[in-house]
Parts: structure tokens; C-alpha cells; sequence
């Protein structure tokens, strides 16, 4: 059988379909964390929101925050890490008996449903308790189905050539950094927080739908299609396995291929054995995750400005400085994968780099931090804290991206979504970890 050379990936439309797909993995639950000043507004008791603002002004009434407000983060953060790693990791398992196109689709129609149903919920009323139970609820389901959709689409992305995991990383970074320049228009607006959160959630819907009508899409494209018939699991091959092999109307010198694919699954293609071969990537990427949540946002967002003296840029601040510089400089170091990829795969610089953002721990702890009990503030300036903000966020996206598209590389080809599925587990093993940490980093200052 002659070899076929790869098709191009006419107008780039595989990778605008992977950033598409990346975007709608993190867009919901970044536009989720951002409308937590509507959630905990609406746990007040009673539950005062009609006439709040997003900036503070204009309140018809100053009422308390309840326990359930002051939990809400914590138990968010609970409520979101858990499942994600619980589920990404179940998918590493059982994605090879779960067709590929449900656990995609299926996962965003899931997650779409539930943003939906936020949406509408903003215009009812409900009480506290009943509110911050149905809340939770949703931030479990949408969490679990988007650790399946992420882990499914890194496994997909690991087997096409080792650039198409960038546009997911990318896609991933522009979620936030959309997140955070539409938590500063709300504020610069003064628009009331009913309407800005419905804005939020119907945002996230559209984006969704679009991201469910890319996937369907892929599949038609010739590039996509040369891949996974070199795998020997294209979507459709992969549901004709699943449901009735016996009905494949593959050309002859197709079969073999897909029978090959089983053998090696049922023998020794294990997770433990492509573990084997990837694991310092994996390891890196886990790494590279629990600094990062370990420290942000439950140390850098509570760094006060030390020359604001009460104005303007005392609101924007922590906006503007870590979450919009955060994201925006995450997003610039995911996609330079695109363009540029040092170190190599195989280098020992790739873990040495990953093993020094640790320094950023008392960095960020010894700058001026509010409220704080132990340590000195050598870092009091602002532009400290800039420059160490600018550090971290752009080594973050930059070395995780260049983690997520080594992996997948470093196995066979037939064993690339395996590996990809359990590189999605180990960055969400990384998030749990740092959100574990993040709470004895905070008090430690």
C-alpha cells in the first residue's frame, strides 16, 4: 500500500475549529467565576439584587453578607475540583469504550443546557438556600462534563501533528482573558449585576453553540479525515466498532487497521505503560498547575495598591493588574507555541524551567498583601507585583502549552489520545493539588 502524503489544512480552518473548540472548553467557567459578585449578592439575606450595581453605587439597601456568601468561593473551588478530576480521570480509562462524538458533543450539549437554564434563572427569584444548593449542583455538572470534553479533545488534538494542541491551549486563554475584559466593562458601566451576569451566561451560550457546530463540522475536513484514517479511529469507524462491526463497509485495507487498533488495546497498550513514556511531561504540566492555582487568584487577588490612595486605579486594580494581566499574558504564551517551541521535547531544560516557577510562591507572598499576620512587604510598589505578574502568567501558558503538545508526541501514534486524555489528567490533578495548597499559602502570610 502506498504511502499518501498528509493533505494541507486548507485556511487553517482544523485549527480555527481546535481554538473554537478550546474557547468553548473554559469560556462557561470562567464567565461563572466572573459573575460570583451577582452569586454571593443574591445569598444575602434577604436576597437583595435589583438595585445593586457592579461598581457598589446606587444600593437601595447594605445588608450583610450570610455564611453562604462568605463560603460560596471555597466551596465553588470544592465543587469544581473535585469533579474535574474525578471525571478526567475516569475518561482516561473509558474513552477507548465511549464513542468519541458523544463524549464531545455530548459534553457540550450538557454543559450548553445547564448555561441555558443559569440564564433564565437570573430573572427568578429564589432563597438562599435553595439557590446556593441548585448552584453547586450546576457547577458539578458543568465541571464534569467539561473535565470529559477537555480530556477528549487534548486526546483528539494528540493525534494530529503536535502544533494542534496550541490552538486548544490558545483557546483556553482567550476564555479568560474574555472573562476579565468583561469583569472591567461592567464595572466602568455601573450596569446592574442582574443584567451583567444574564449578559455573562448568554455570552457563554453563544459560544457553546458555536463550539458544537465547529465539531460537527471537523469531520468534513479532508486534513481531519487523513488522520484519523492513519490512526484507524475516525469518528465514524470508531461508533461502526462500537454498535456492529460487522456492518463496516471499509475498503479491505482499512479493516486490518481498525483490528490492529484492537489488539493493541486489549493487550499492551495499558495507561500505566503510555504513563511509562510520558510521565515527566505529565508530572511537568501538573507541576506547572499547582503553583499557578496554588497562588492565584487567593494570594494575588487579595495584593492591595500602594499608590492608588483611594482613587480610580484602587478599583481597577486587582482587575486590570491580575486577572485581565493574567489572562492576557497566559493567552501570549500559549500561542507562542505556535510560532516557537524551545526546549525540545527530549531536553532537561524544559523540567528545570518548570521546577523554577516555585520562586514565585514568596514572591508573590512578600508583596503587599492584605490582610497579613507573619511575613515583611519588601515588594510594596505596584510595579512589582506587574513584573512578577507578567513572569508567572506568561511561563504559565507558555510551558504548559509546550507540556500538552509534547506529550502526545513522545508515544506511538496509535497511542496518542491516551496519552493526551492522561496529560488532561494530570493538569487537572495539578488544579486540585494547588487549590489544596492555596488555602495554607494564604494563611501563611
Amino acid at each position: 500500500m502506498t504511502a499518501i502524503s498528509a493533505p494541507r489544512d486548507k485556511y487553517n480552518a482544523v485549527w480555527i475549529i481546535f481554538f473554537i473548540l478550546g474557547l468553548g472548553t473554559l469560556l462557561p467557567w470562567n464567565f461563572f467565576m466572573t459573575a460570583t459578585l451577582y452569586f454571593t449578592n443574591r445569598l444575602k439575606d434577604p436576597p437583595v439584587f435589583s438595585n445593586l450595581t457592579v461598581n457598589g453605587t446606587n444600593n437601595a439597601t447594605e445588608s450583610k453578607p450570610s455564611l453562604l456568601a462568605l463560603k460560596f468561593n471555597n466551596v465553588m473551588t470544592l465543587c469544581a475540583m473535585v469533579p474535574l478530576l474525578i471525571f478526567t480521570c475516569l475518561n482516561s480509562f473509558i474513552h477507548q469504550r465511549i464513542p468519541q462524538k458523544l463524549r464531545i458533543s455530548g459534553s457540550l450539549t450538557v454543559i450548553l443546557v445547564v448555561f441555558m437554564l443559569t440564564a433564565v434563572l437570573v430573572k427568578v427569584e429564589m432563597d438562599p438556600v435553595p439557590f446556593f444548593t441548585f448552584t453547586m449542583v450546576k457547577i458539578v455538572f458543568i465541571n464534569s462534563f467539561g473535565a470529559i470534553l477537555q480530556s477528549s479533545l487534548f486526546g483528539l488534538a494528540g493525534i494530529l501533528p503536535a502544533s494542534y494542541t496550541t490552538p486548544i491551549m490558545s483557546g483556553q486563554g482567550l476564555a479568560g482573558t474574555f472573562a476579565a475584559f468583561s469583569m472591567i466593562c461592567a464595572l466602568a458601566s455601573g450596569s446592574k449585576l442582574q443584567d451583567s451576569a444574564f449578559g455573562y451566561f448568554i455570552t457563554a451560550c453563544v459560544v457553546i453553540a458555536m463550539a458544537i457546530m465547529s465539531y460537527f463540522i471537523l469531520p468534513k475536513m479532508e486534513f481531519f479525515q487523513y488522520y484519523m484514517e492513519s490512526n484507524g479511529s475516525s469518528p465514524s469507524a470508531d461508533e461502526e466498532n462500537k454498535m456492529d462491526l460487522l456492518k463496516k463497509e471499509n475498503s479491505p485495507e482499512k479493516r486490518p487497521v481498525v483490528n490492529l487498533d484492537e489488539d493493541e488495546t486489549s493487550s499492551g497498550s495499558s495507561v500505566f505503560n503510555i504513563f511509562k513514556q510520558i510521565w515527566v511531561m505529565a508530572l511537568s504540566v501538573c507541576f506547572i498547575f499547582t503553583v499557578t492555582i496554588g497562588i492565584f487568584p487567593a494570594v494575588t487577588a487579595d495584593v492591595k495598591s500602594s499608590i492608588a490612595g483611594g482613587g480610580e486605579w484602587n478599583t481597577y486594580f486587582i482587575p486590570v493588574s491580575c486577572f485581565l494581566l493574567f489572562n492576557v499574558m497566559d493567552w501570549a504564551g500559549r500561542s507562542l507555541t505556535a510560532l516557537w517551541m524551545w526546549p525540545g521535547k527530549d531536553s532537561l531544560w524544559l523540567p528545570i524551567l518548570v521546577g523554577l516557577r516555585i520562586i514565585f510562591f514568596p514572591l508573590f507572598m512578600l508583596c503587599n498583601v492584605h490582610p497579613r499576620h507573619y511575613l515583611p512587604v519588601p515588594f510594596e510598589h505596584d510595579a512589582w507585583y506587574i513584573i512578577f505578574m507578567i513572569l508567572f502568567s506568561f511561563s504559565n501558558g507558555y510551558l504548559a502549552s509546550l507540556c500538552m503538545c509534547y506529550g502526545p508526541k513522545k508515544v506511538p501514534s496509535h497511542q496518542a489520545e491516551t496519552a493526551g486524555a492522561i496529560m488532561a489528567f494530570f493538569l487537572s490533578l495539578g488544579l486540585a493539588l494547588g487549590a489544596a495548597i492555596s488555602f495554607a499559602l494564604r494563611d501563611m502570610v
